[in-house]
């Protein structure tokens, strides 16, 4: 497909009141587009839009898991701009660290609930005016989506039903001159990561199992440019840090090579059972 041109398009963002959200609604404003800027909290919705653009940004506050809260916010686009070309399926929130055994229901499947169904309620309330329009998708996924789960195991089930969304989409919305960006993203220095992961020890000692060149975080910045250069150029997938594509593309043969190593790995087994001593201990979601 040509080089999408985003000037006088417009784009909505959820999840957009900081982070990746409020990063990519920067980028799409710099290059022309308008942008609705969607968070759970409207206050902060519109401080952030009030950052992005005096014009040509707008904030909301919804819950992604509502879907006629969604629905509402893509009416307000359409009245306020006109239509609607691009929708960024961004909101997301964490867990603190625990085996599936352990997690308690409410925190497993309200990761579940925002991270999956929610990405799919954005982008099904979208989808009439992105597919009328010849516009764009992007579901931001995670390494998640290609990596073992320990201690994480509701996040990474979500991102990797994100992603198959995201490649569906992608060929489903070809006949329609329209089509879809699959958003992979390793450690971006953002609250959340802040949050689920600093700030828990064990969750620190499985990152540290990782290889040092893997760890490397990016700022938020670098996620919405990269974003926003992959709508421009309609691409099937963005991966950040590139060094995650090989990960991606070898997946079929690290993937079962890295949960045996985990399996006999000494460390990685003493944190499965910290996790798994965790049962019944306070477990809040982290945004």
């Amino acid at each position: 497909m040509p080089r999408y041109e985003l000037t006088g398009k417009v784009a909505l963002v959820t999840g957009a009141a900081r982070g990746i959200g409020l990063e990519t609604a920067r980028a799409l404003a710099q290059r022309g587009a308008s942008v609705v800027l969607v968070d759970l909290d409207e206050g902060q919705a519109q401080a952030a839009a009030a950052q992005v653009h005096d014009r040509r940004a707008i904030g909301i506050g919804a819950d992604v898991t509502d879907r006629a809260a969604l629905q509402r916010a893509v009416a307000t686009a359409v009245e306020r701009f006109g239509g609607l070309d691009v929708v960024v399926a961004n909101a997301g929130i964490g867990a603190r660290p625990a085996t599936v055994r352990a997690m308690s229901t409410e925190s497993a499947e309200r990761v579940l609930e925002v991270n999956l169904m929610g990405v799919y309620r954005t982008v099904e309330a979208a989808l009439e005016q992105v597919s009328a329009r010849g516009g764009h998708v992007v579901v931001v996924a995670s390494i998640y989506a290609f990596t073992n789960g320990l201690g994480a195991a509701p996040y990474a089930m979500a991102k990797a039903g994100v992603e198959q969304l995201g490649r569906a989409l992608r060929v489903e919305l070809a006949q329609h001159g329209a089509s879809a960006t699959v958003a992979y993203f390793g450690f971006i220095d953002t609250e959340m990561v802040h949050r689920a992961i600093d700030a828990d020890p064990l969750a620190r000692v499985v990152m540290s199992g990782l290889p040092r060149v893997l760890r490397k975080r990016l700022p938020p910045s670098v996620a919405g440019q990269a974003i926003v250069r992959g709508i421009e150029r309609r691409s099937a997938q963005v991966i950040r840090p590139r060094r995650w594509t090989v990960f991606s593309v070898l997946r079929g043969v690290v993937g079962p090579l890295g949960d045996r190593g985990l399996i006999r790995d000494e460390t990685a087994q003493t944190v499965a059972r910290e996790l798994d001593r965790r049962g019944g201990e306070e477990q809040p979601t982290t945004a």
